[in-house]
């Protein structure tokens, strides 16, 4: 955390930034309390960039949306039931919301929604007391009633009340926690992570979409490794994707091979390196790095301990991809996601009989057919997948996927790779062997193909003779 002078200047800075002052004084000409509450505070005090605006008053929905008509360049319902209005000021879009002081009945997370009338209250109902900061404007006042600062210096995430009635309010609260300490680098106290984990079964009454959404934010953030290492210690991750902690294989005296639980991890990490160095400023992205920490999922289904202390897990890469087709259909993950992660573990096998033995030209376009539009993440993967601390070995396999890239970069350029297909079309077939659309002029193209890839380009005369030889011959 930047220094206390720091901190206090960054707040400044906040709290005089063109749309803060302009609804500061908009709010308390209205006669009515404003405050810039939880993230942006928090993130001001670490020294860390303030992105959205959330804003907390003592006006009704009504209340706000009158103070803001008159000066917002829009202004929308986004949730008028739960007290907020959203506004946007040029290229800012802000949120106001009532104070409240929720009641939860135990049974769902859903509150119902009560309105508050003291800043203090709406705080106490917060998640985390680093969440449960405000920034009084236009006074520029810091109002932190459950010690939120003295944890931010401490690096400590923590709840206002005791963690079992937070929790027991809002389960989804546990997975915010591990998203937390990926996102912030802190750690929870120990009474935070006992409560985790005697209430991980709580989790079920959570919608699988805010469960998703909640990895995804975790999977995104800098350092997914320490909330990922939480939601397993607590038992959360047995609840709400079982396929992680499931890795952490037991191996006797007598049977030895990698912790695929850490080797995973590692991977992610590597991934993420890899991303960063190949797409420099971009976003995270969430399709590698599911399937980083996903792709031996299969081993616990397949592993097998065979003769003389070796242990196997054949046929991994396409167990794993059915289970985490299955587990991120479950999460709600929409198909794209699904369908490329799942590419991903099924092909991230492939290249290690590349390092063995140098492929034809036809093993690696067929090697870039089957990734398709996967092939740039694939290559993230495959190398982010050699954990092996024998650096020979790591060398070898590192020069040998540096000479597949380079093959696959000259056979591109010479070939357009990246869309092969057939020399002749499905028109030109059906002309050709005089047939009607069906199978026939399926397994026709099918032939095509395959001529395509051992071969390269042929041209449509060569192509031609070919494929009526080939016809002739059945």
């Amino acid at each position: 955390m930047q220094s206390v002078a720091e901190s206090l200047e960054r707040l400044g800075e906040l709290a005089h930034s063109p749309t803060v002052a302009r609804l500061a004084a908009a709010f308390s000409a209205a006669g009515w309390e404003l405050a810039l509450v939880g993230g942006p505070v928090r993130d001001a005090l670490l020294g860390r960039p303030v992105h959205d605006l959330d804003f907390t008053t003592d006006a009704r929905p009504d209340a706000i949306e009158a103070v803001l008509s008159p000066i917002a360049d829009a202004v929308w319902d986004i949730g008028r039931a739960f007290g907020t209005i959203g506004a946007r000021f040029g290229d800012e879009t802000v949120e106001i919301t009532t104070y409240r002081s929720d009641n939860y009945d135990g049974a769902t997370r859903k509150p119902e929604v009560e309105f508050g009338d003291t800043l203090e209250g709406d705080l106490l109902r917060r998640d985390f007391t680093v969440n449960a900061l405000a920034l009084r404007i236009p006074e520029v006042r810091l109002v932190d009633p459950s010690g939120g600062v003295e944890h931010l210096l401490a690096r400590t995430i923590t709840t206002p009340s005791t963690p079992q009635v937070s929790f027991g309010d809002d389960p989804l609260r546990m997975l915010r926690a591990a998203r937390f300490v990926a996102q912030l680098g802190f750690d929870v106290d120990d009474e935070t992570r006992e409560a985790m984990a005697a209430m991980a079964d709580r989790i079920e009454i959570v919608s699988a979409e805010r469960i998703r959404d909640e990895l995804s934010k975790l999977l995104t953030s800098d350092d997914p490794r320490p909330g990922l290492e939480l939601l397993v210690s607590t038992g959360l991750a047995d609840q709400v994707i079982p396929e992680i902690p499931a890795l952490r294989l037991e191996a006797d005296e007598h049977h030895h091979h990698k912790d695929v639980y850490q080797h995973s991890l590692t991977v992610l990490e590597q991934a993420i390196g890899y991303e960063k160095e190949r797409h420099p400023g971009t976003g995270p992205d969430l399709v590698l790095r599911l399937a980083a920490i996903l792709h031996d999922i299969g081993k616990p289904a397949t592993r097998r301990f065979e003769p003389g202390g070796a242990v196997s897990f054949h046929h991994h890469d396409i167990v794993g991809a059915k289970l985490a087709k299955k587990r991120l259909t479950a999460l709600r993950f929409d198909k794209a996601t699904i369908d490329a992660v799942a590419r991903l573990i099924e092909l991230h096998l492939r290249f290690f009989g590349y390092a063995d033995a140098k492929w034809t030209d036809s093993a690696v376009r067929r090697y870039v057919r089957d990734a398709g539009p996967e092939l740039e993440r694939l290559h993230m993967l495959t190398r982010a997948d050699v954990t092996t601390r024998n650096r020979r070995k790591a060398d070898r396999l590192a020069f040998a996927y540096d000479d597949l890239e380079q093959r696959i970069a000259e056979l591109a350029e010479q070939e357009e790779l990246a869309s092969v297909r057939p020399d002749l079309d499905g028109v030109e077939v059906m002309r050709l062997l005089d047939l009607k659309p069906g199978p026939e002029v399926g397994k026709a193209m099918a032939f095509l193909m395959e001529l395509r890839l051992d071969e390269g380009p042929l041209g449509s005369e060569e192509a031609t003779a070919r494929l009526l030889e080939w016809w002739r011959s059945r």
